[in-house]
């Protein structure tokens, strides 16, 4: 059966796309799951890190399943699928844990979009990225012309998109789209994610939410969440909360 597997060990939850027959590409019900699997994973404190990955060694992810999408209208193919997709991505993007890619092998299409919206990535010498998209009459939906452009030089980006070319793992890294070339990315993902143990859960949560400010990921959000962050630790806001809960006017005292 087709899915999309959590497994939560040592602090390290991994993600990992299964359904290898068709190179892990994605369906509707693994859209599903991965959502489902992200807020179950934001929710424990206990995981420190998250690597995602796909099953097998030919493909991390070849993108969408042409079944699920093909048959669709103009409307639920723009609202539903792209905008789903979308913001499933959007969501592992702003996870607050440092995210692994841990690219198998090839990533295409949406699963080279996957592989953008995790904080680093870790590829195999043999994988390739590409976005394949115009050989089938669509475009990248899922973030390929918008966060991956900002990840990548534009015109590598359009080399892949507008010529239809793929790039190796070492231009990859050139780039700086790849923090690391290894021949078992998965144990090369997990070793790095298992260096978050020495350090503060919250100073890379906060950490993050700055760099994802700088960039212009969700930026508005990250603004306010670390606004509220601040003023959640000051003596105003205990008093604030006091003072409603007793039903009178509150004192601040400024600190």
């Amino acid at each position: 059966m087709t899915g999309v597997r959590l497994h939560i060990a040592g602090g390290i939850a991994e993600l990992r796309l299964d359904n290898p027959a068709k190179l892990n590409c994605f369906t509707v019900d693994m859209l599903a799951q991965m959502a489902g699997h992200l807020e179950v994973v934001e929710g424990l404190s206990e995981v420190r890190a998250v690597v995602v990955t796909g099953e097998g060694d030919r493909a991390f992810c070849s993108g969408a399943d042409i079944n699920a999408w093909g048959d669709l209208s103009p409307a639920e193919f723009a609202r539903a699928w792209v905008r789903g997709g979308h913001r499933l991505f959007d969501r592992l993007a702003r996870l607050s844990k440092p995210t692994i890619a841990a690219l198998n092998g090839h990533a295409f299409g949406g699963g080279l979009e996957l592989a953008a919206a995790c904080d680093i990535r870790v590829m195999v010498p043999g994988a390739t990225l590409a976005l394949p998209e115009a050989g089938v009459g669509i475009v990248p939906g899922w973030s390929g012309t918008q966060r991956l452009a900002r990840l990548m030089p534009e015109p590598v980006v359009k080399e892949m998109a507008l010529f239809g070319r793929r790039i190796g793992a070492d231009r990859a890294q050139a780039c700086g789209f790849v923090a690391e070339v290894a021949v078992d990315a998965r144990a090369a993902a997990h070793a790095i994610a298992g260096g978050v143990a020495g350090l503060s859960p919250r100073a890379a949560e906060i950490a993050k939410a700055m760099i994802h400010a700088g960039v212009g990921e969700d930026q508005a959000a990250m603004i306010e969440a670390l606004g509220s962050a601040a003023i959640a630790a000051t003596a105003d806001r205990a008093e604030g909360v006091t003072a409603f809960r007793a039903k009178r006017k509150p004192e601040f005292p400024g600190t």
